[in-house]
């Protein structure tokens, strides 16, 4: 008697709901998402734009530290550009300013755009990635693996960088302007390999030009005109190029390197068939599109597809393959913090020990140092273009994020309690001081009494909620994903954590309970 008392005197609207659910459809609660939001939606932004100043000042004192000649950078947010900005010159000879529209080569950057390509060629079913690269690259048939017994590279590998070709990053700065032909006698010729395909992650710039070539031959057109028409284009990058001598030289951005205390300019490397790797010459204003773009990949939801390829192609680029765990990593405070890296398609891929993921990638040529890297949990990326040889702006975009996440109290997204799962918990409450056998049997799956008896949680949660005395209030549910989550009990001497797993079943039923009490501090 005592249990029915309780059941009246905190979860009468709970039994209301109960009865009104049985009304509805049990499959259109299984099946209805609601995707992640921000907890501070409306003011995010807000909070954003009072970190501005520090961003700025914190891009000057990088570029004046670092004798970068300019420096351009912007911050995507929430879907558009929140803030971008300049500070510098773009060409010594002609003092010409750097604006948010001048036209920096971003060099490695450019391989997500190759990646994206081979993405969309996919998803109209020219090719796949998991096809042997030779079925579109001949040239490659006569490699020679290091072991008899390795297996044929594909394009996946040359995607993630396991083709087992060596790190050749000096080596491959200096072939962008490579001809076709060159290209093609040196990939008939041979190459060496580092390790079997598949292996190992090493950095390689051949094998994103061995990409390029497979997007001109899968496409009947130069890999350039491709990603222009296909990507580049229908996200409004109007003002993105691959050749320099095209581009109006008040726009155009020289590169230098700084030497001997001064800054001695970089001849400029024409387009060529190494320019899936590192060709693209774009803006701050352009880019940031691009970034967008990525962002708006995330969260999952039934939204209608709009861009050039689907979100799920998206994600699928940062996902990494062949990660390393980096026991030693450290927050910028110094304290300990673990992280997991690795590599997807064209792009990096890392993970926190507070589960936060960054995705990112820089670009380093003879004149130019660039990065981009965003949170997709949080909304928010940071791009920089410079105009100094491997200028590294990896590290100020860093420090950026960590100044606009923590000075703008960014969190990130969080899953809203599906429909079934607060059905299931508003049916739960009643059940848990009562256990009647019949609204048991309707939200239990068959495996639940069978791996503890009734009387056996009868006696199990009279325990539970003795303890707790009289319930107060219920908490809201915490989900983990659509169909497993938990919710507080609060009593006068504790609480009591309820942790629910469905079923897989059409009729999602609860398969898995935990009762746990928490006493009161």
């Amino acid at each position: 008697m005592k249990y029915f008392i309780l059941i009246i005197s905190f979860t009468g609207l709970t039994i209301l709901s109960y009865s009104q659910t049985k009304k509805q459809s049990d499959q259109q609660l299984g099946n209805a998402y609601y995707p992640a939001e921000f907890p501070e939606e409306k003011t995010r932004l807000a909070s954003l734009m009072l970190t501005l100043p520090a961003v700025d000042k914190i891009f000057q004192d990088f570029a004046k530290e670092n004798h970068l000649p300019s420096i351009a950078y912007g911050i995507v947010a929430d879907g558009k550009v929140i803030y971008s900005g300049a500070t510098g010159i773009i060409n010594l000879k002609n003092k010409t300013k750097a604006t948010t529209q001048s036209l920096f080569r971003i060099a490695s950057m450019t391989k997500s755009f190759t990646a994206m390509a081979i993405m969309k060629l996919q998803e109209d079913g020219k090719l796949s990635i998991t096809d042997p690269a030779s079925k579109y690259v001949s040239e490659m048939e006569g490699f020679k693996y290091l072991t008899v017994d390795a297996a044929p590279i594909t394009i996946f590998n040359l995607l993630t960088m396991t083709a087992g070709f060596p790190e050749d990053n000096p080596w491959g700065d200096r072939q962008l302007e490579d001809t076709a032909g060159e290209f093609l006698d040196f990939l008939r010729g041979g190459v060496s390999f580092s390790s079997a395909p598949g292996q190992q992650f090493e950095y390689s710039n051949l094998g994103f030009a061995i990409l390029g070539l497979v997007v001109t031959r899968v496409s009947g057109m130069p890999y350039q005109q491709y990603i222009t028409k296909n990507i580049l284009q229908p996200l409004g990058m109007n003002n993105t190029y691959w050749e320099f001598s095209e581009i109006n030289p008040h726009q155009l951005v020289i590169g230098y390197r700084w030497e001997d205390q001064q800054w001695k300019e970089e001849p400029m490397l024409h387009d060529g068939a190494y320019g899936a790797m590192g060709g693209l010459i774009t803006s701050i204003e352009d880019f940031s599109k691009y970034v967008a773009f990525h962002l708006s990949a995330y969260p999952h939801r039934n939204e209608k597809e709009q861009g050039p390829v689907k979100r799920n192609s998206v994600r699928e680029m940062h996902k990494p393959q062949m990660p390393f765990l980096f026991t030693d990593s450290k927050r910028a405070d110094g304290t300990l913090c673990p992280v997991v890296s690795g590599y997807g398609f064209g792009l990096g891929y890392r993970m926190d020990c507070e589960g936060i993921v960054r995705i990112s990638h820089g670009g380093g040529l003879p004149g130019f140092g660039s990065d981009y890297r965003f949170y997709p949990d949080m909304g928010i990326g940071v791009i920089s273009f410079a105009n100094r040889t491997y200028a590294g702006t990896g590290r100020v975009d860093g420090r950026v994020l960590d100044t606009l996440m923590l000075a703008g109290g960014l969190k990130p997204r969080m899953l809203p309690a599906s429909a079934i799962l607060n059905t299931r918990k508003d049916q739960l409450i009643p059940i848990l001081l009562s256990w009647d056998e019949k609204q048991a049997n309707a939200i239990f799956a068959e495996n639940f009494f069978l791996d503890l008896s009734r009387s056996a949680w009868e006696k199990k949660s009279k325990e539970v909620f003795d303890n707790v005395g009289k319930i107060v209030s219920t908490g809201s549910l915490v989900p983990e994903n659509q169909l497993r989550g938990y919710f507080m009990l609060n009593g006068e001497k504790g609480k009591v954590r309820i942790y629910f797993t469905l079923s897989p079943e059409k009729d999602p039923k609860i398969q898995q309970l935990d009762l746990n009490f928490e006493p009161a501090q």
